[in-house]
């Protein structure tokens, strides 16, 4: 029978690998949908890297669970309600401005939440997010180049990316909420406490943001629920479709 803090190391990995499986199937809907071929290309190698990163959170959590269920069934055989994953990586990709905004924001969390994995008490934590570290980083000097040319070039161009600004910024908070259970894992020293990384955030992104004179408001409304497994609308339909040819056939293998 597993201890408690198994209980809750198992939840940290699945949490974890929820918000790299979910980003990675809404940045592979770009596959071919792409401005041109090379950011299509470099948005569906993007994508791969987080496939990556969920499928090795995955099958630490099966390991650790040792219950015989793999990284497929955590993946394809949950609803919505049993993601755990935070909101903000969810929401569907919108324009091509909005997405290079909310890259842009979870590229500068990354790199500063990997960063400090990269200590955990886990040795296997730490050597996920030691490679996975290498990976935010690339992907941090591509988004920065590409907020910069659009809310510097044309009128339409800035409006797009003040109006994926704007409709982020109540779902930026809940990066940095802790629950309780993860709390625990912080005082081992297993996970990272995020509420610490806000000011950092806060910091890095609205200093780059000035020098293009684009601005991010600070919202009273923080949205959160997703570690609880409380969802926006559009998990279910996306989770639909990323599940369905498991669904359809169970136990499928190819």
């Amino acid at each position: 029978m597993m201890n408690h803090q198994q209980q809750n190391l198992i939840r940290f990995l699945i949490a974890l690998a929820d918000d790299s499986v979910v980003l990675s199937h809404r940045l592979s809907e770009w596959c071919s949908n792409g401005p041109y071929l090379e950011e299509d290309i470099a948005l569906s190698n993007i994508a791969l890297d987080y496939i990556g990163r969920a499928r090795m959170f995955y099958q630490y959590a099966v390991e650790v669970e040792g219950e015989g269920r793999t990284e497929d069934d955590i993946a394809y055989l949950r609803n919505e309600r049993e993601y755990t994953n935070l909101l903000i990586h969810e929401l569907p990709i919108n324009d091509f401005a909005f997405t290079l905004v909310r890259q842009y924001f979870l590229d500068v969390y990354y790199c500063q939440y990997l960063q400090l994995l990269c200590d955990s008490s886990d040795q296997q934590i730490a050597a996920i997010a030691a490679k996975a570290i290498k990976e935010s980083r690339y992907h941090l000097k591509r988004s920065e180049p590409w907020i910069k040319q659009l809310s510097e070039g044309t009128d339409e161009s800035k409006q797009r990316i003040q109006l994926a600004l704007d409709e982020l910024e109540n779902f930026v908070g809940e990066l940095f909420l802790m629950e309780d259970w993860e709390v625990a894992l912080v005082e081992s020293g297993v996970a990272v406490d995020r509420s610490k990384l806000q000011k950092g955030w806060d910091q890095q992104v609205q200093s780059f943001l000035a020098e293009s004179e684009m601005t991010f408001p600070e919202s009273a409304l923080q949205i959160r629920g997703g570690r609880n497994g409380i969802h926006t609308e559009h998990l279910g339909h996306m989770l639909s479709e990323m599940q369905y040819i498991q669904r359809s056939m169970p136990g499928l293998e190819w």
